[in-house]
């Protein structure tokens, strides 16, 4: 237990607040270049390919983000 530090879980937490903001940001932003609406598209209209497009875009840029942030 002597390599715990308190400093870690704080860098912990703010690093992944951090990440989902930015994740949040560029989903938004991603939405706003698509010229339809994605959650309408995936939730009224189940779009599945669209659904699993957005999936697929969503962990590769929280695979970029966490490498950047890490």
């Amino acid at each position: 237990m002597n390599d715990f530090h308190p400093g870690y879980l704080l860098n912990a937490l703010v690093y992944s607040i951090l990440g989902i903001i930015l994740f949040i940001i560029s989903f938004a932003i991603l939405d706003k270049l698509t010229p339809y609406a994605l959650w309408k598209e995936i939730v009224e209209e189940k779009n599945v390919a669209l659904a699993i497009m957005v999936g697929f875009m969503s962990l590769g840029m929280c695979v970029i983000i966490a490498a950047a942030v890490h």
